[in-house]
């Protein structure tokens, strides 16, 4: 897999949204402060694309297991009615951006390909779209026709908590430094790290929301030993933990996610914490 394979820039969204078959936009607008962003996407989104919320359509909140995270995995079949109502199908070239430094869009890129379609991320976001001449629509979105598509899930690897504790690789964190070393812990039961894990924010993948290039993505996850053995990667609810995932693709690498992540982790008092470096 190529960076083209995973990322489109605006200028080649923009050539073809001129097309008799522009691709499928999914706008994935997201934060933890705000997860809610269909009133951003409502006031301004890529004329065509649809408003993906990632609480309740890239995530399955029916479960009352707190170790299973704050963001568990949709079920296939959950995801695949989703796909569906997307009117994606197996040939849809599909792009997702956001305007938080693909943050949530990973997310649904990751989903689409664990479910066996395509999908690439849109470098830069909705600004960078914006720098390059590309023009907003207002309103709810486009209306597409459901379609029939038949989901491969599992085609991205996964891990449980066992796999974890057993993981013989480089197991990523790409939550914020801080909450690595267990000097804060806003939002989780126990504060610290998975032990053996690495800190790699995510957030060092980007800079000024576009991914950094390929020497300095590459140089970044060789200094973690990420290159040259198996690699797993968690935040604190599996959804930053996707723009890691991503930027090891844009590389030719692939890795493993644990959906549970930290709020999993920590909510099972039977699992062991560090903290510090």
């Amino acid at each position: 897999m190529a960076r083209s394979d995973v990322l489109i820039t605006a200028e080649e969204l923009l050539a073809r949204l001129d097309t008799d078959s522009p691709p499928r936009l999914l706008d994935v607008r997201w934060t933890l402060q705000q997860p809610d962003g269909r009133a951003d996407f409502t006031a301004g989104h890529i004329p065509g694309a649809i408003y993906v919320d990632l609480d309740t359509e890239l995530a399955d909140h029916d479960s009352a297991d707190p170790t299973a995270g704050r963001h568990p995995l949709p079920s296939p079949e959950q995801f695949e009615e989703q796909v569906r109502r997307w009117g994606i199908d197996a040939l849809t070239d599909v792009v997702v951006y956001d305007d938080n430094s693909s943050l949530g869009a990973a997310r649904a890129w990751w989903l689409l390909r664990w479910a066996g379609l395509s999908a690439r991320v849109l470098d830069g976001g909705l600004a960078a779209y914006v720098a390059a001449g590309g023009r907003l629509e207002k309103g709810d979105g486009t209306s597409v026709e459901p379609s029939t598509v038949t989901i491969t899930p599992g085609s991205l690897p996964v891990l449980d908590a066992d796999e974890v504790a057993a993981f013989d690789g480089v197991l990523l964190d790409a939550r914020a430094g801080e909450r690595f070393r267990g000097e804060v812990e806003p939002l989780d039961a126990r504060a610290g790290h998975i032990p053996g894990a690495k800190s790699a924010p995510a957030t060092a993948n980007t800079n000024d929301g576009r991914f950094l290039d390929e020497d300095a993505l590459r140089a970044r996850f060789a200094g973690l030993g990420a290159l040259d053995r198996p690699v797993g990667v968690y935040c604190g609810s599996g959804v930053t933990a996707c723009h890691n995932a991503l930027a090891l693709a844009s590389l030719g690498v692939g890795s493993s996610l644990y959906p549970a992540s930290w709020s999993g982790w920590s909510s099972d008092p039977n699992r062991p914490v560090e903290t510090g470096e």
